[in-house]
């Protein structure tokens, strides 16, 4: 499939920034969300989980909180009958059967007529735990004598990290592991990634730079916890879930209750923030539970639930070596990836290890990669999945082999930048990519032109401090997945677009552009609505930087669907000939003879009453794109570190992205700021950490780190519009490049600034001030 429109026209809809459709709702507090939606007769959930990262569940006795007033049930997994307990799905058997793995995994689960006496019967459920051995460092529970995580059945299966989202784009390039290595059966997936001879590469090599990096978990943090609310009703269950995927939600349910998925009706809901997390964790819990008493139910995490029982982005190990000629050429990267996935199964180790091969082209490459089990709850996807830990590692590696070589940063970086035609890190050919548009726009900005004058600019209450500029690049494969959309003509003469896509970034304002592009009207006379499942058009999960990208085509070919609908019937009306027609202001008119002309609404009643002579109009849109379209970026900082205390300040923020076209420049622009604050998070601030016994030291937002307003400075998007031959207008994703590099192009700016290399993050002032002392 190609792209149907050109990308030069100047249009008079797509490509204008606009005010998001639900954003006034949202700001004066009006729009209501899942954990809004009340009920009749309505419970509440609470769950008990493990003090301990591993124990045997001796023995679980819920009397006393039976017997508290107002708990109305208790369930473990024993007594909740799930399909699938006891399973290494997770979110099939989300309560520990015989054996709590995690400090955090729910072992039961109260439900009662109120909040309090739900947490009142949790607080006193009795369990009684033979601790057993925990394993924590991912790269000890790689060695062969390493203690189990957990108790592992021969058959199971690994749920990807950021379900279906991320599917489309994390199950190529990666061969088995051809030959049998010692190692522990906590390994759960490896994969070696090869391509020419490595040690040939090695000998090519004049410089070769070899580095270890660590990574800590990483929480979404979104502002909505989880949740979600179950009502029972004549026909099933009626979900309201703050869930990135309407279709996958009623899957899970349905399989994990044993019913027809037609009998389950999810309804779609806004969702306050997701980033990956939200792909079914607790909707087959919470169904289970409102299916097994026949009573409306509430489950919403507590914010120390969603830091303890959430699903988090993988910590991860690199050993990392890079080997160029003395000219700039690269010609070897070798690797040793470790992800830690925690209970389950579903770090995708081998697509963090595709990442590393996908930015540069290099003729020898040689990737193991393993995720691993260990006794920490069990992650999932995080913006962009395991990306920004392979391009901390990387650019922090290419940025080292820079400075062993002495040849400009950025120079490096375009001269051995993937290409068009290129083999991608995925074994693709790529088609045309923007990532040395990036690269080059970088180059030409004043901070990277001028940055040794821009190293004396500091504010005044930063003197002494040192100063430094890091660059860094990334990019984001893309994913797909089919998509179908409707687009129908109101009685109003407006026109409402069906989709069945959650809106989590301000897509419902890029879909209601695209459609009034393809109807040939302005945005105001276009409506996004959102259906259930049982009436919804398909769409999967909202995600992977594929919504606009695949759902777009749908949208447009609804939009033109309906518009010919439109002529037609006008057409008739004004006993003229399609092709004479255009629509403007509301109106169909004869080109050339604006008089002669017949409204929205007409034809709307003329299509819409008892004994109207014309069909409604109704149009129709599918799409199944089956390439991806990948898209990069290139990040320039400028940071000031203190030399008495190792703190660092960031001072400015350049980004660069291939973006296709902008739909709506303003919030791809929002998007990247977005996404550059999230990834200085990662960068400076977030990191999970648990103590030698599993123990998790940050289950509050008073130990788990965030950054906060004064934290983020002026970022500066730049739109680098390299048009995709398959996005609609030639638009790609935008949402998951911008986290990408940032935690790399920051460890380069310190290393800039004090010559101190960071390997690990978050980069806290401890940190860096001891690396600092290392020097």
């Amino acid at each position: 499939m190609t792209q149907t429109v050109d990308p030069n026209t100047d249009y008079r809809a797509v490509g204008r920034s606009t005010n998001r459709l639900d954003g006034l709702e949202k700001v004066t507090g009006r729009t209501r969300y899942a954990g809004d939606i009340t009920a009749y007769g309505m419970l509440h959930v609470r769950l008990v989980l493990s003090p301990y990262a591993h124990a045997r569940i001796v023995s679980i006795d819920t009397a006393a909180a039976e017997a508290i007033p107002g708990v109305v049930a208790v369930f473990t997994a024993k007594t909740l009958e799930m399909a699938g307990a006891g399973t290494s799905s997770r979110s099939q058997s989300p309560l520990a059967l015989d054996e709590a793995c995690w400090c955090g995994h729910p072992v039961a689960v109260v439900v009662a007529e109120s909040e309090a006496a739900a947490e009142d019967g949790a607080a006193a459920v009795e369990v009684d735990y033979d601790p057993l051995p925990v394993v924590v460092d991912p790269e000890a529970a790689l060695l062969p004598d390493a203690p189990l995580a957990r108790s592992r059945s021969e058959d199971e299966v690994s749920e990807i990290a950021g379900g279906g989202a991320h599917a489309a784009v994390s199950d190529e390039g990666a061969e088995e592991e051809e030959e049998e290595e010692p190692l522990s059966q906590n390994v759960s997936d490896k994969a070696h990634i090869k391509k020419g001879d490595i040690e040939v590469g090695l000998r090519e090599a004049d410089v070769v730079v070899e580095r270890t990096y660590r990574t800590h978990p990483v929480h979404q943090s979104y502002l909505e916890p989880q949740s979600i609310t179950v009502v029972p009703g004549p026909s099933g269950l009626q979900v309201w879930a703050s869930a990135q995927g309407l279709y996958e939600t009623r899957s899970s349910i349905a399989k994990a209750i044993n019913l027809p998925e037609r009998q389950i009706h999810v309804e779609s809901v806004p969702i306050g923030g997701a980033f990956g997390g939200k792909f079914g964790l607790l909707e087959p819990l919470a169904g289970a539970v409102a299916y097994k008493l026949r009573r409306p139910v509430r489950l919403v995490y507590t914010r120390q639930e969603d830091l303890l029982a959430g699903n988090p982005a993988p910590q991860a190990v690199f050993k990392l070596k890079l080997g160029a000629k003395r000219d700039g050429t690269l010609v070897a990267l070798q690797a040793k990836v470790i992800f830690d996935a925690g209970v389950f199964p579903g770090a995708a180790a081998s697509f963090g290890g595709m990442i590393l091969a996908n930015t540069y082209n290099c003729p020898n490459v040689d990737i193991r990669a393993y995720e691993v089990l260990t006794n920490k709850v069990s992650t999932g996807a995080y913006r962009a999945p395991n990306a920004p830990q392979s391009t901390f590692a990387l650019e922090s590696t290419v940025d080292a082999l820079c400075n062993e070589l002495g040849v400009d940063k950025l120079e490096f970086r375009r001269k051995n930048a993937l290409r068009e035609g290129d083999m991608s890190g995925f074994r693709q050919r790529l088609p045309r990519i923007g990532l040395v548009e990036c690269i080059e726009r970088i180059q030409q900005h004043p901070l990277w032109q001028q940055r040794e004058q821009q190293k004396t600019v500091v504010p005044d209450e930063l003197k002494g401090w040192k100063v430094g500029i890091g660059v860094a690049v990334g990019g984001w494969p893309g994913g797909t997945e089919s998509a179908a959309a409707a687009c129908r003509l109101e009685k109003d003469g407006t026109f409402t677009v069906v989709l069945g896509t959650v809106d989590l970034t301000g897509s419902d304002t890029s879909m209601a552009l695209i459609a009034a592009e393809g109807l040939g009207l302005s945005v105001a006379s276009v409506n996004v609505a959102h259906d259930g499942t049982d009436t919804m058009p398909y769409s999967g999960g909202t995600g992977g930087s594929k919504t606009i990208y695949s759902m777009g085509p749908a949208v447009l070919k609804a939009a033109q669907d309906a518009r010919r609908q439109v002529l037609e019937i006008a057409a008739d009306m004004l006993e003229a000939a399609v092709d004479d027609l255009e629509i403007e202001d509301g109106k169909v008119v004869v080109r050339g003879v604006p008089s002669k002309n017949v409204s929205l609404e007409q034809i709307a009643n003329s299509s819409m009453n008892f004994g109207a002579p014309y069909a409604p109009v109704y149009g129709n849109g599918r799409s199944a794109i089956a390439n991806a379209s990948p898209m990069y970026t290139a990040h320039l900082v400028k940071v000031a570190v203190d030399p008495e205390t190792g703190k660092v300040r960031v001072l400015d923020y350049v980004a660069a992205q291939d973006v296709g076209y902008a739909i709506n420049p303003a919030e791809v622009e929002g998007q990247m700021c977005g996404g550059i604050t999230q990834g200085l998070g990662w960068a400076l601030f977030e990191g999970m950490e648990y103590d030698e016994n599993g123990q998790l030291l940050t289950p509050t937002l008073m130990d788990y780190a965030l950054p906060h307003s004064q934290d983020v400075p002026n970022i500066t998007p730049l739109l680098v519009e390299v048009p995709s031959g398959r996005g609609p207008f030639g638009a790609k994703g935008v949402g998951e490049p911008p986290v990408v590099p940032v935690a790399a192009a920051v460890a380069n700016a310190i290393y800039d600034a004090v010559g101190a290399r960071l390997e690990q993050i978050p980069m806290t002032p401890e940190r860096v001030f001891t690396a600092m002392q290392a020097e």
